[in-house]
C-alpha cells in the first residue's frame, strides 16, 4: 500500500489491493477506499488535471452536503457536476437558473385536478437525489430562498403540507463571480448552507495540452456509466458516520479554528456553528478515503478553506486592501495550535 496525503487516497483501482483488508479501519474501510477511487477515476476521465478538486467534491457529497462551485467560464464547473451525477446511479434534475425563473419552478405547484375536482401536488426539480443548478446567482433572491428550507430541512412545505424529499439529497450548483451583469449576490444565510465551495481554476499546461491532444477520443460527460448505485453511496456515508472517530482534542482543534475567525481585526463575520459543523463532517470523509477510522489535524486542514471561507464576511477596507476570505481562513489554521494527541 503507498503512502498517501489526506486528498490523495491509499490506493487506487477497480479491485482491491494486497493488504487492503489490514488499514486501520478494517474490511469495511477497505471497501470505502476502493469505492471512493473508482468514483475519483470516473470523474477524472472528463475532468483532467484537477483530481484534487474532484476529491474534495466527493468528499462534500459523502458528507452529505450541498456543493457551490464557482469559477470563471470554461474551467469545467458544469462538467464536474454532470461528471458526479453520471458516477452514480442516481435520480438527478438540472435547473438552468434565470431572473425570471419563480420559487414554484423549482419546488413545484399545487394545481386543481378538473377531473376529480381535487387539489394535488406536482413536484419540481427538487425532488431528485441531487439538484444541479447552473449558474445559480441569476436567480432572484426570492427564488434563491426557495432553496433554504429545501437545502436546510430536506422538505418542501406548500399549503400547510410538508412533502420529503428523496435522500440524500444533495445540490450543486456552479456561479459565474466575474459576470456581474443580471445576477444577484447569494446572501449570506444560503452560502451557509453550501457545505463546500471550491474553485476548480485552469489546468497546468501538461494538463490542457493533454486535453487538446486527446479531443477526438476521450469521453464525454454523457458516455460515462455510473460505478455504483444509490444504496452503495448510503453505505458509504454512513459508514463515514459510524465508523470514523473524532477525539475531543480535533474538536477542540475544529471550534478554535472556526473562533479565531471571530476575532480577527479585518472580519466583519465569523464562521458560524454550522460552518465547525460542516468542518468536522468533511475532515470525517477525508480520512475515510485514507483507510483511517479516526481524523487527524491534517484532515481537517485539508478541507478548512474549501469548508470555511465562503461562510466569512470581510470589513470592506480589507476587501479594498485585497485580502481575501481564503487568506484569512488560512491564517486562522496556522494560528492555532496543532493538537498533538488525536485519539481519544
Amino acid at each position: 500500500m503507498t503512502a498517501s496525503s489526506p486528498l490523495t487516497g491509499a490506493y487506487a483501482g477497480d479491485q482491491p489491493q494486497p493488504g487492503a483488508a489490514l488499514l486501520p479501519g478494517g474490511p469495511e474501510m477497505a471497501r470505502f477506499v476502493q469505492m471512493f477511487e473508482s468514483l475519483v477515476a470516473n470523474v477524472t476521465k472528463v475532468l483532467h488535471g484537477k483530481e484534487t478538486v474532484v476529491r474534495s467534491a466527493l468528499a462534500c457529497i459523502l458528507a452529505e452536503g450541498h456543493l457551490l462551485i464557482e469559477d470563471v467560464p470554461g474551467v469545467g464547473k458544469t462538467t464536474l457536476a454532470r461528471a458526479i451525477c453520471k458516477s452514480v446511479n442516481l435520480t438527478w434534475n438540472r435547473v438552468q437558473f434565470t431572473p425570471d425563473l419563480l420559487p414554484s419552478d423549482i419546488t413545484g405547484v399545487t394545481v386543481f385536478d378538473q377531473a376529480t375536482s381535487t387539489f394535488s401536488f406536482r413536484p419540481g426539480p427538487v425532488f431528485a437525489n441531487v439538484v444541479l443548478g447552473d449558474e445559480i446567482n441569476r436567480a432572484s433572491p426570492k427564488t434563491q430562498s426557495a432553496l433554504l428550507e429545501v437545502m436546510q430541512e430536506q422538505t418542501v412545505s406548500t399549503d400547510a403540507t410538508v412533502y420529503p424529499v428523496p435522500r440524500p439529497f444533495i445540490v450543486i450548483a456552479t456561479q459565474n463571480p466575474i459576470d456581474l451583469e443580471g445576477t444577484y449576490v447569494l446572501p449570506e444565510a444560503q452560502l451557509d448552507r453550501f457545505l463546500m465551495r471550491l474553485s476548480i481554476g485552469y489546468p497546468p499546461p501538461e494538463a490542457e495540452a493533454e486535453v487538446l491532444r486527446t479531443e477526438r477520443d476521450s469521453p464525454s460527460v454523457d458516455e460515462l456509466s455510473p460505478v455504483m448505485g444509490r444504496d452503495d453511496l448510503l453505505w458509504m456515508i454512513e459508514l463515514v458516520k459510524r465508523s470514523v472517530e473524532v477525539s475531543l482534542p480535533i474538536e477542540h482543534y475544529i471550534v478554535a479554528i472556526c473562533a479565531h475567525t471571530r476575532g480577527m481585526a479585518e472580519v466583519r463575520l465569523g464562521v458560524s456553528p454550522r460552518g465547525a459543523l460542516a468542518l468536522l463532517r468533511a475532515a470525517r470523509v477525508v480520512a475515510a478515503a485514507t483507510g483511517r477510522p479516526f481524523v487527524t489535524p491534517d484532515d481537517v486542514q485539508a478541507v478548512a478553506v474549501a469548508t470555511l471561507a465562503h461562510r466569512v464576511v470581510l470589513r470592506p477596507d480589507a476587501e479594498v486592501q485585497g485580502r481575501t476570505a481564503a487568506e484569512v481562513v488560512t491564517r486562522a489554521v496556522q494560528s492555532v495550535p496543532v493538537p498533538r494527541a488525536v485519539l481519544r
